[in-house]
């Protein structure tokens, strides 16, 4: 009989052979190869419920989604209506640059969507997971995928876990669950029933999918599958999360519901002041205001945003994927720019994930071991100094050598140059660091192992057995384990080459240096050993072998935090950005790391997750503002504290590696995976993932989201203040055509500017000029200043101030010159409509030239840095000599009504454009005085 989900709730408190029966399960024999069939056609495969992809075609559709493109596809479908209307003549020029540029920017979306979905591919693993079981009394190697409930798994060193299970053997069993709890240690299981029910990280009897034997051996019964084990657990989370809008996509938004009504509301006054104006109302007249109110709704919208936002995003994207990161989605650029917390998961991003030796205690002193991971590169120290011959240097080889000979990892250095280990990662430290002492080639020709103590919980230590060839094949034992009750066992201590009787001096001696490493969150670990007698059996090792032991020395061992990391942390606090640990690891370590990083203080409070559901929201909101380290936390108590923070008005961005991140990645404004410790459900959960997995590479990202944000402004600035001189200058001059001597034929209202020219300088000045602006250097004091907040709009009050004292200086200027050259203005003028319309139309074009370089900061003068951004003066000048073409080629002066001005003219129009410069250098001292003075 198969064991319904009730039935298992929670296998731990269960004993195996009652688990056994509940599942229908033969201990001896496994499932029968019918039943199991039976059962995976019932159940479904062992995988968690993957993410159907979306089809290219809704892929291509949802980059018309954006409230901005709807606005210009609307504003398109007017301009070609009105065509249609004024008898299809020539070419719809105003429509078809329109869609142009929409269809640009869904070109330029997708190809960086199918970019990112490479890279996310190229990272994924591409072997396939598969697991040993014992079905019919015969071991097999199956797919993971076909594992059911009750299948019998056999673990072996190596091995992935392929689904949850209980453990019904297990020998010396040590499982890494750092992708599940983000315990950097591995953990030791054995098949004793629990009393009652705890968290998962302390399950001892359990092991789960998604998770690696490190050591030893076993056999489970697979209790749960699929979406039913822990992990799936994990992914239906990840399902109910919601991923939140960036603040640059909210931003748009808004922008573009400002925009829609701008530009209608512009239009309607417009068209209507000119009908009220005018003594005839002719159909030609109608179709004629209806194509100039369309005009200067497309004026009033700048149709390149949506594409200029899209290419600066997308060459911001290819930079930061030049150092390592990779972006999936081009809003997400602009997001870390405004990144106010980085909530870092700790084992793999902020640590190396390598366990390593960093003090050994000895009866003649301490030393220091340089050098992290597992590349032996470093060295044994004392007092600052390489260790020296002598009784020190005896007693250190023996606990490093001791404590390899005690061990069955392996450590090894790929064709490639890159060391590696096979085995538990706490092994593999004593490798390294008897490397780096220089030990490691006499131990291997001096000893030769001949049998084993396997690791148990109940002694709490492991033993070999080797041969000294040194001493006349000498058996000897070897022991490491937890220095209490090693010491229970010693009753001799060496010091140098002696060995001294142990008496309780030096056991006080002992216990307090390891509290000393303890109180360092230094895991520790004590070697101890044996010579044998020749008249000891050894041919069946057993833990009676383990007594009247000679105490050598402790070690404490850290998996050391990431060097680059804590240079980022320093920037990160530099630009105002507060670093949080939130890690499932214990919380004296989970200090240690952070203190030695430098994200807080020894004396900082550190909160655990029965701290936290002891709390409710409200004491949350106000923990989680002078909390920076958490501990032992489980995936929901992730989701609380990234919720708690952007409640708090922070914009969040969330790094980790274990699948146990992904839901709180998901969550955050932006999820940010490690691309070679990372789980592909974290990959999957991201809007970033660190191919290098380097925390440093964060803040570059940062860096670069942030020179995005400033260039967008900048050339948001240059866009909105252009628009709206072309705007004001429409409308002032038909309300004031009487103060400039602007009339038409029989009387009639002329407009200063035609429909097709202010579809002409939308065209030369708004996409080439702005996209340029968008390239422009990053500015240096970039990350030294504080996180823009959530609330504060990319286009705040200030810029909108200026954008309105830019644009009317622009549009005066234009009217000005207007009047300069018409007959019965303010200013009387001899030329004729033509002539100072094509004047007027040339001096609006220079106007907004001239703004490019105003426009790339509110404060720092146009002449600074005049020459840094080539692209600028390229786009620049481009647009110059079009217009120059627009003017004096006999061809365009026909399809834009301008005619061609002579050398003076162009001085002229050069001159009073030029206003705009030196009115905006005036604006940037006066500011820069006042806030010297308020300094």
């Amino acid at each position: 009989m198969q064991a319904t989900r009730t039935d298992l709730d929670d296998p731990s408190l269960l004993s195996p052979d009652a688990v056994a029966r509940a599942l229908g399960t033969d201990l001896a024999q496994g499932l029968s190869a019918d039943e199991a069939t039976r059962r995976r056609a019932q159940d479904g495969p062992n995988a968690l419920r993957s993410t159907r992809r979306t089809s290219l075609w809704k892929r291509a559709l949802g980059q018309f989604t954006d409230p901005l493109v709807l606005l210009l596809l609307a504003a398109a479908a007017i301009a070609a209506g009105v065509w249609a209307l004024d008898g299809r003549h020539g070419w719809p020029l105003d429509a078809i640059v329109i869609g142009l540029v929409v269809v640009l920017n869904a070109v330029l979306g997708l190809l960086q969507e199918a970019k990112a979905d490479h890279a996310v591919a190229a990272l994924a693993r591409m072997t396939e997971v598969t697991s040993s079981v014992l079905r019919g009394g015969q071991l097999q190697r199956i797919p993971s995928t076909d594992l059911v409930r009750g299948d019998l798994l056999v673990l072996a060193e190596g091995d992935a876990v392929g689904a949850d299970a209980r453990l019904v053997a297990a020998a010396a069993l040590h499982v890494q669950e750092a992708p599940l709890t983000g315990e950097s240690e591995s953990v030791l299981k054995d098949t004793a029933t629990l009393p009652e029910a705890v968290s998962l990280g302390d399950r001892l009897c359990m092991v789960y999918k998604g998770t690696a034997i490190v050591q030893g051996s076993g056999q489970a019964l697979v209790t749960a599958t699929g979406m039913d084990s822990e992990m799936g657990a994990i992914a239906t989370l990840l399902d109910a999360t919601t991923a939140a809008p960036t603040p640059l996509q909210l931003e748009i938004a808004r922008i573009s519901r400002t925009l829609g009504l701008a530009a209608a509301v512009i239009a309607l006054v417009v068209v209507g002041t000119v009908l009220a104006m005018s003594a005839t109302h002719t159909p030609a007249d109608l179709v004629r205001m209806l194509l100039l109110g369309v005009s200067l709704a497309v004026a009033v919208v700048p149709e390149g945003l949506p594409a200029i936002l899209s290419v600066v995003l997308a060459m911001g994207v290819q930079r930061m994927a030049g150092r390592q990161a990779i972006v999936k989605t081009l809003a997400a650029v602009e997001t870390l720019g405004s990144a106010s917390v980085i909530a870092s998961d700790k084992t793999g991003t902020l640590t190396r994930a390598e366990m390593t030796i960093v003090r050994v205690v000895t009866a003649s002193g301490s030393t220091q071991v340089t050098g992290v991971g597992y590349a032996p590169d470093g060295r044994v120290e004392h007092q600052g100094a390489a260790l020296a011959a002598g009784p020190l240097r005896d007693e250190q080889t023996a606990v490093l050598s001791g404590g390899s000979l005690a061990g069955n990892a392996d450590l090894r250095q790929t064709e490639e140059g890159v060391w590696e280990i096979q085995g538990d990662p706490t092994e593999a430290a004593f490798l390294v660091a008897e490397r780096k002492l220089g030990a490691h080639t006499r131990r291997t020709t001096r000893f030769e192992r001949i049998a084993e103590l396997p690791f148990t919980s109940d002694r709490k230590m492991m033993s070999t057995i080797a041969r000294d060839h040194d001493h006349g094949d000498q058996r000897v034992l070897i022991t490491k384990g937890a220095p209490d009750v090693l010491l229970g066992r010693c009753t001799r201590a060496r010091v140098g080459l002696e060995m001294v009787a142990l008496d309780a001096d030096g056991r006080a001696r002992i216990l307090r240096d390891v509290g000393t490493l303890t109180d360092a969150a230094l895991r520790t670990l004590a070697v101890a050993y044996r010579p044998l007698g020749p008249d000891e059996d050894t041919s069946a090792a057993n833990e009676a072998l383990e007594r009247d032991l000679v105490f050598v020395g402790t070690v404490g061992i850290i998996d050391p935090p990431r060097p680059e990391a804590a240079v980022a942390i320093r920037e990160a606090h530099g630009a105002g950005i507060r670093v949080v640990m939130i890690t499932g690891d214990h919380p004296r370590t989970a200090v240690r790391i952070a203190t030695d990083l430098g994200i807080v203080e020894a004396s900082a409070p550190v909160l655990t997750g029965a701290d936290l559901d002891a709390l409710d929201d409200p004491a949350l909101a106000e923990a989680v503002r002078r909390t920076s380290v958490y501990a032992r936390v489980a995936p929901r108590h992730k989701l609380r504290i990234v919720a708690a923070l952007q409640a708090d008005g922070n914009v969040v961005a969330m790094t980790g590696d274990g699948v146990n991140d992904a839901p709180a990645l998901k969550a955050a404004d932006i999820g940010i995976a490690m691309g070679r410790t990372g789980t592909e459900v974290t990959k999957d959960a991201a809007r970033m993932i660190l191919a290098d997995d380097n925390f440093a590479t964060i803040v570059h990202a940062v860096r670069e989201g942030r020179g995005v944000l400033d260039n967008i402004r900048k050339f948001l600035r240059y866009l909105l203040s252009s628009n709206l001189g072309e705007v004001l200058t429409v409308f002032l001059g038909i309300v004031g055509a009487g103060l400039l001597g602007l009339h038409g034929e029989g009387g009639a209202v002329a407009v200063p500017l035609l429909a097709t020219q202010i579809l002409w300088i939308n065209l030369i000045t708004d996409a080439g000029p702005a996209l340029a602006m968008g390239v422009d250097p990053i500015t240096e004091d970039v990350m030294a200043r504080r996180p823009r907040k959530p609330t504060e709009r990319v286009i705040d009050g200030r810029l909108w101030a200026g954008v309105v004292e830019i644009g009317v200086v622009m549009a005066l200027l234009t009217l000005f010159t207007l009047d300069l050259f018409l007959p019965g203005g303010l200013v009387e003028g001899t030329q004729p409509l033509a002539q100072a319309r094509t004047a007027c139309f040339t001096v609006l074009v220079l106007t907004q030239l001239f703004n490019c370089f105003n426009a790339r900061s509110e404060t720092a003068s146009a002449f600074r840095g005049l020459f840094a951004n080539h692209w600028l003066w390229g786009a620049v000048l481009l647009s110059g000599l079009l217009q120059v073409a627009v003017v004096e080629v006999g061809a365009l002066n026909l399809a834009f009504g301008t005619v061609p001005m002579p050398a003076a003219q162009w001085g002229l129009c050069v001159a009073i454009a030029s206003g705009v410069l030196w009115f905006s250098e005036l604006r940037k001292a006066i500011r820069r005085a006042m806030a010297h003075r308020r300094q």
